[in-house]
C-alpha cells in the first residue's frame, strides 16, 4: 500500500510558493520603481534636490574707493553681515518672523507680516535683512534659529556725511551706483561679483561656501579739493539761509584745466541714509536745474560782438530813452534808468538791457546762435555726470527780433550752473572751451591712469578773451559786482538777475540771482559760479545775494592755495650782498614778518628765508609765495619749526619744510609779544 503524502507538507509547499511569488513580485516592483526614479526621473529629482538643499547666490564685489585730489578718502566700502533664511528648514514661519523682528528692533507690523509670508512660500533662500548693523547681526545670531544664516557683503560708507553728496552720489542695496560719480563710473568702481553656495546638511543646518571670490573695483581720484568743497558748501548754505532762498548751487573750477575743484548744492542730504531724504534734496541742481541766466549771459553777447569786430570795448551804444519796443512788447532798463550813450564796456558794467539788446540785434540771429554754441550751451558739458541737462537753446530760424532781444540779455535760454562755469572759464583761460571733469585719474591694479585735459573748441580769440576780462574786472571795480571785491586781488565777474517762470508766467516775486567770475583777474586760478533760487529776505539781485557768497569762497580759495596778492601788496625789502657777506640779520618779528630778498652779482639771484615761526599755515604760505618759494606742511596749527632755518640763503623756487602744531612751544610763546 502506497504511502499517502502528509497534508502539512502540501500546505507548506503551497505557502512557500505563494511567499516566493509575492517576494518575486515585490522585487520586480522595487526594481521597476528604482529604474523609474533613477533613470526616467533622475534629472527632475536631481534638480529638485538641488533647489531644496543648495542655492548659488551672487556676492557683490568690494567697490573701489573714491578720494579727493590730495588722496583724502570720500567714499569706501565696509564689511556688513547680511541675514538670510532657508524657508524649507523653518517649521513655523510666523514664530520665526516674530523672533527675527524682535532682534532687528526696527520692524513695523507690515514688515513682520511680509517676512513671514516670504518664509512661508517655501523658497530655497530669502533675505531677512541686507547689510544689517553689527548689533542687529549679533542679536539675530544669539537666537540660534534653525534655517537662519549669515553672509558677508559690502556696505558703502561716506565718512564726511553730506560733503560732496550730490557729486559723489550713493549706492543701492544691490551694490549698484544710483547717482553722481557712483552711478556714472559704476562699471569701473563696482568690480566683478563672486558666487557663494548656500547648502543645508543632514541636520538641517545651513552653511555657505565660496565658489568664486569677487574682484574688487577700481578706485577713483577726483579733481575735488575737500577743503574747497567744505568752504563752498558752508558759504552757500549760509548765503541761502540769510537771504531766505529756496536753494542754490556753487561751482569752483580750474579755468586752465577744466578740473572741478568744488561743486556744492543746498539743500543737501546724507548718502549714508539717502532713503531718509526727499528726492528734491538728492537732486544735483548744478547739473540738472535749468535757469535763465539773465545778465551773466551778456558776456556771450559782448564776446560775439567783439570777435566779429562789430564793436570794440570803447564803441558807443545809444540806450536812450531807457526802453525798446517790439510790437506790443516793451523792454525797460531795470529801475527805469536812462543811461544814454554807453560804451560797450559800460553796457556790461551797468548791465544795460537796452544796450545788450542793441548789441545782440547787430550781431544777428545766425552769429548769435553760433556763439551760444561756441560757449558750450545747448549740449551736456561733461561726461562725468549722468543725467546732466543739455539746456535749452533756440535755433537761429526761430529767433525773431523779440526772441533775439531776450536771448541777448539772458532770457529765453536755459542753462545749468556747470555750463556757466565752463563759459566763464573761456574768458579766464584765453578763449578755449574746456570739458569740465571731476575724475582726475582711475587707479586699477596699482596703476594710476590720469584723465587728460580736453579742449572742446575755441570760442573766442585770446585778444577778445583779454578784452572781456577787462570788462568783467570793471564790473567788479565800479559796477554791479562791487560786493565781490577782495582786498589785494583784482576780481573779474558779472552779476545776473532773472525772473522765474511760475505757472507759465514770469513771477514778480521769485528770481534766480547769480554771480559768475574768476579770481584773480590776472592769471586766473579759480572760476566760480554761484546761483541762488528765490531769495526773499534780501533784495533779489545777483550783486546783493550771490556776489558776497562768491567773495567768501574766492577769498578762502586764494589764501588756501597761497596765491599772492597783486594789488597794493607791500614791496619786498631788497638787500644786496657783496664779496664780504654782511652780518646775518636778526630774526624777523613773528607778528609782522618782513620779506627779505638777497641779490648777488645778479639781482635777486638768492633769497633769505624769513622767520615763519608763530605764523598760521595760511600766513606762512603767503609769505613764502611772495618770495617765490614753495612749502611742504606737516601737522596743523601754527609754525613751530622750519627747514631751512630762518636767515638761510636759498635759490629762487626752493622748497621749505614747515612743521605745525596746535600750540606754540614755551620758548616761542614767551618770545611772542
Amino acid at each position: 500500500m502506497a504511502d499517502t503524502p502528509r497534508p502539512w507538507r502540501t500546505t507548506l509547499k503551497r505557502r512557500l510558493a505563494v511567499a516566493a511569488s509575492m517576494l518575486l513580485l515585490w522585487s520586480i516592483a522595487i526594481e521597476g520603481r528604482l529604474v523609474y526614479l533613477q533613470v526616467y526621473k533622475h534629472a527632475d529629482l536631481t534638480s529638485r534636490a538641488t533647489r531644496q538643499q543648495s542655492r548659488t547666490v551672487q556676492v557683490a564685489a568690494k567697490r573701489g574707493e573714491i578720494a579727493d585730489r590730495r588722496g583724502r578718502v570720500l567714499a569706501y566700502s565696509v564689511d556688513a553681515e547680511s541675514i538670510y533664511a532657508v524657508p524649507t528648514e523653518i517649521d513655523d514661519p510666523e514664530k520665526a518672523a516674530v523672533a527675527l523682528c524682535g532682534a532687528l528692533q526696527d520692524c513695523a507690523p507690515k514688515d513682520r507680516q511680509a517676512l513671514a509670508e516670504r518664509i512661508h512660500k517655501g523658497h530655497a533662500f530669502v533675505y531677512v535683512r541686507r547689510q544689517a548693523s553689527p548689533d542687529q547681526a549679533g542679536r539675530v545670531a544669539a537666537l540660534q534659529l534653525e534655517g537662519v544664516g549669515f553672509m558677508k557683503e559690502n556696505r558703502r560708507y561716506y565718512p564726511n556725511r553730506e560733503l560732496a553728496a550730490h557729486l559723489l552720489g550713493y549706492v543701492g542695496i544691490d551694490n549698484t551706483g544710483l547717482g553722481g560719480i557712483e552711478g556714472a563710473y559704476d562699471s569701473y568702481i563696482k568690480g566683478r561679483a563672486g558666487t557663494v553656495l548656500i547648502q543645508t546638511d543632514a541636520r538641517r543646518h545651513a552653511f555657505s561656501r565660496i565658489e568664486k571670490p569677487p574682484t574688487a573695483g577700481a578706485s577713483l581720484e577726483l579733481t575735488i579739493d575737500q577743503y574747497l568743497q567744505q568752504v563752498a558748501e558752508r558759504e552757500l548754505r549760509a548765503g541761502v539761509e540769510v537771504s531766505g532762498s529756496a536753494g542754490g548751487s556753487a561751482v569752483v573750477m580750474d579755468p586752465a584745466t577744466g578740473e572741478i575743484l568744488a561743486m556744492a548744492n543746498y539743500p543737501t542730504f546724507n548718502p549714508n541714509a539717502y532713503r531718509s531724504f526727499h528726492e528734491d534734496d538728492r537732486r544735483n541742481r548744478a547739473i540738472q536745474d535749468l535757469y535763465e541766466p539773465g545778465s551773466t549771459f551778456k558776456i556771450v553777447t559782448a564776446g560775439a560782438a567783439l570777435e566779429e569786430k562789430i564793436l570794440s570795448p570803447n564803441d558807443l551804444v545809444e540806450t536812450s530813452p531807457g526802453r525798446i519796443r517790439f510790437g506790443s512788447r516793451v523792454v525797460d532798463e531795470d529801475n527805469g534808468h536812462n543811461y544814454g550813450l554807453l560804451s560797450l564796456t559800460d553796457v556790461i558794467v551797468k548791465s544795460s538791457n537796452v544796450g545788450a539788446i542793441k548789441v545782440g540785434l547787430r550781431v544777428g540771429p545766425d552769429r548769435m546762435s553760433e556763439y551760444v554754441k561756441r560757449f558750450g550751451f545747448g549740449r551736456p558739458s561733461s561726461l562725468d555726470f549722468r543725467g546732466e541737462s543739455p539746456g535749452i537753446v533756440w535755433s537761429a530760424s526761430k529767433l525773431t527780433d523779440s526772441a533775439l532781444a531776450s536771448m541777448s540779455m539772458g532770457y529765453q535760454v536755459g542753462v545749468t550752473p556747470l555750463q556757466m562755469a565752463a563759459a566763464v572759464s573761456v574768458v579766464a583761460n584765453g578763449g578755449e572751451l574746456l570739458q569740465p571733469r571731476v575724475v582726475r585719474a582711475v587707479i586699477r591694479d596699482g596703476k594710476r591712469l590720469p584723465v587728460p585735459r580736453k579742449v572742446v573748441g575755441r570760442a573766442v580769440s585770446r585778444e577778445v578773451a583779454a578784452e572781456l576780462r577787462e570788462i568783467m574786472r570793471a564790473v567788479v571795480d565800479r559796477g554791479t559786482g562791487n560786493r565781490a571785491q577782495i582786498a589785494g586781488y583784482p576780481i573779474a565777474g558779472k552779476t545776473g538777475t532773472a525772473q522765474k517762470v511760475v505757472d507759465g508766467r514770469y513771477s514778480n516775486s521769485d528770481y534766480n540771482v547769480s554771480f559768475v567770475g574768476f579770481a584773480p583777474a590776472i592769471n586766473p586760478t579759480f572760476a566760480i559760479v554761484v546761483v541762488v533760487d528765490s531769495p526773499h529776505r534780501l533784495p533779489p539781485y545777483g550783486g546783493t545775494v550771490a556776489a558776497p557768497i562768491f567773495q567768501k569762497i574766492a577769498d578762502a580759495a586764494l589764501r588756501q592755495y597761497g596765491v599772492p596778492p597783486s594789488m597794493n601788496a607791500p614791496p619786498p625789502l631788497v638787500a644786496y650782498h657783496h664779496e664780504e657777506r654782511p652780518e646775518q640779520p636778526t630774526s624777523v618779528s613773528v607778528q609782522t614778518p618782513t620779506i627779505v630778498t638777497l641779490a648777488g652779482a645778479a639781482p635777486r639771484s638768492a633769497l633769505l628765508v624769513p622767520d615763519l615761526r608763530g605764523l598760521s599755515a595760511r600766513d606762512a604760505l603767503r609769505t613764502l609765495a611772495g618770495l617765490g618759494l614753495t612749502a611742504k606742511l606737516r601737522g596743523a596749527g601754527v609754525v613751530v619749526e622750519q627747514d631751512p632755518a630762518p636767515g638761510s640763503v636759498v635759490d629762487p623756487g626752493a622748497s621749505s619744510l614747515i612743521r605745525l602744531e596746535r600750540q606754540l612751544p614755551l620758548n616761542l610763546a614767551s618770545a611772542t609779544p
